[in-house]
C-alpha cells in the first residue's frame, strides 16, 4: 500500500516536471517577466528610493530580489492547479481517479511537482540576480532561503489545487487566481517595507502568508528580517497543513 502511494507520487510529480519543462514558452516567460520586473525596480529606483528601517549598506535590488523570487514562488505554485482542470478536460483526471491509488497520495505528488517547478524558477530568478549584482550576505544561507522556498510553494500550490478542484472552467480560475495573487503580493512587503505601509495596510499585511515567506527569504538571502524566524516558519508550516488538508478535502470529492 505504501509502496503504491509512493509510486503515485512520484509518477504526479514527474509529469508535473517533465510537463514544465517541455513547454519553453513557459520556461521563457518565466525568467522574462521576473527580469524586467528587477531590472525596472532595482536600476530604475536604486539611487532615489529610500528602504526605510533598512540598513544602509543594502540597496534596492538586495531589498527587492527575495520579494521578487517570493512573487515567482507564488505565482509559480499557486497556478500549478490548473493542470487539475486540464487534467478534467482531457479526462485525464477520470482515469486516474477510478484507478485503484489513494487521492491524497495524487495530491501530494501534484504538491511535489508544483514546489520543485516553482523552485526551479526562484533558483533561475536567483542566478540572474547575482549576474546583475545581487549580494548575498552568506552562501549558506541559500539553505534557509530554499527552505522558505519550498514553505512558500506547498501552501500556494495547495490552495491553487483546492480551487481548481471545485470549479470547471480555466478562465474562472485564472480570474480567482489574479483576485487572490494580486493582493498578496501588494501586502506581502515583496517591493515596500512595512515601515513604509499606511496602518491598515501593515495590519492588513499581517493576514498574508507570503508577508512571512518573503521576510524569510529575505534573511536568508541579506541576512535582514523584520519578524522571528520561529514565527515565519510557525505560519507557512500551519498556512501548508492547512492547504494540504483542504486540497486534499477538495480533490476528494472531485468526480473528474
Amino acid at each position: 500500500m505504501v509502496s503504491r502511494a509512493l509510486q503515485t507520487i512520484y509518477v504526479m510529480w514527474i509529469r508535473d516536471l517533465k510537463g514544465f519543462m517541455r513547454s519553453k514558452v513557459r520556461v521563457v516567460t518565466t525568467l522574462v517577466v521576473p527580469f524586467c520586473l528587477l531590472f525596472f525596480l532595482a536600476f530604475g529606483l536604486n539611487r532615489s528610493f529610500m528602504i526605510g528601517e533598512m540598513p544602509s549598506n543594502i540597496s534596492y535590488l538586495d531589498f527587492a530580489v527575495p520579494g521578487v523570487i517570493g512573487m515567482v514562488m507564488l505565482f509559480g505554485t499557486i497556478f500549478a492547479g490548473i493542470s487539475v482542470l486540464w487534467d478534467k478536460e482531457f479526462g485525464f483526471l477520470k482515469e486516474i481517479i477510478v484507478a485503484p491509488v489513494s487521492r491524497w497520495a495524487i495530491v501530494v505528488g501534484r504538491v511535489a511537482g508544483g514546489v520543485t517547478t516553482g523552485l526551479i524558477q526562484g533558483l533561475l530568478i536567483l542566478l540572474i540576480a547575482l549576474l546583475m549584482g545581487f549580494r548575498m550576505v552568506d552562501p549558506m544561507g541559500l539553505i534557509i532561503a530554499i527552505i522558505f522556498m519550498i514553505l512558500i510553494g506547498i501552501g500556494f500550490v495547495g490552495a491553487g489545487v483546492a480551487i481548481a478542484s471545485i470549479l470547471e472552467d480555466t478562465q474562472a480560475f485564472s480570474l480567482i487566481m489574479q483576485f487572490i495573487t494580486t493582493p498578496a503580493i501588494f501586502f506581502s512587503g515583496a517591493f515596500f517595507p512595512l515601515a513604509s505601509m499606511s496602518t491598515w495596510m501593515r495590519i492588513a499585511s499581517f493576514l498574508d502568508p507570503l508577508i512571512y515567506g518573503i521576510d524569510g527569504l529575505r534573511y536568508g538571502l541579506i541576512g535582514v528580517s523584520q519578524f522571528p524566524m520561529y514565527l515565519n516558519i510557525s505560519v507557512l508550516v500551519v498556512f501548508d497543513i492547512l492547504m494540504v488538508l483542504l486540497s486534499s478535502w477538495f480533490f476528494s470529492k472531485t468526480k473528474g
